[in-house]
């Protein structure tokens, strides 16, 4: 996913919307999907060693790395628990509800599909980035959910997943949650 960083905005939103144009027209590439099958191979190696007993993960936007699909293809819904967040707007919580595999029926207060299972705590979370620095901050969606729920969780292994293009700077603030690694479709970062 290439990017300009040279020409980025410094506010949020704007390097939000930046960031999130430049993944779409990406993603319609050749190299998009060579990119995702990458990030596979190295997702697998990383949940091999780490080896989790509940993975956390989510429901993809378009652009992002499907984890979804690569739990089922992996055959992670028979090896380990799964667990999909639920967010509420109010309070702008989000919780992890134990999932099965399947598709979801149920859409959270955001319109997230999500799962209607007991609630859990996962121990290894999959992260969506649209943007991250190499001190292990991801630049999310804007709604703070994941920040929130990571620093009432701070013992989670967390892997942000994102694209080689998203690497960014942009100031950290107080309510920033660092990841424990980053994994795009070239390298593995670890803060």
């Amino acid at each position: 996913m290439p990017s300009d960083h040279a020409t980025l905005p410094h506010e949020r939103a704007a390097l939000r919307r930046h960031l999130l144009a430049a993944r779409a027209q990406w993603w319609a590439s050749a190299e998009a999907q060579k990119a995702q099958a990458a990030q596979a191979a190295a997702l697998r190696e990383l949940l091999a060693q780490l080896e989790p007993q509940c993975l956390g993960l989510y429901w993809p936007f378009e652009g992002e790395f499907n984890a979804a699909e690569f739990v089922q293809s992996q055959g992670l819904v028979k090896q380990c628990g799964l667990a999909l967040p639920f967010a509420r707007k109010e309070g702008r919580q989000m919780d992890f509800r134990r999932w099965q595999g399947e598709a979801p029926a149920l859409k959270d207060e955001c319109g997230i599909p999500s799962s209607d299972g007991a609630v859990v705590v996962p121990d290894v979370l999959l992260v969506p980035c649209v943007g991250f620095t190499r001190e292990g901050y991801r630049l999310g969606y804007g709604g703070g959910y994941f920040d929130r729920w990571l620093a009432r969780h701070p013992g989670v292994t967390t892997i942000g997943l994102g694209w080689s293009g998203g690497e960014i700077a942009f100031a950290i603030e107080a309510h920033d949650q660092p990841l424990t690694v980053i994994l795009t479709e070239r390298e593995l970062v670890t803060p």
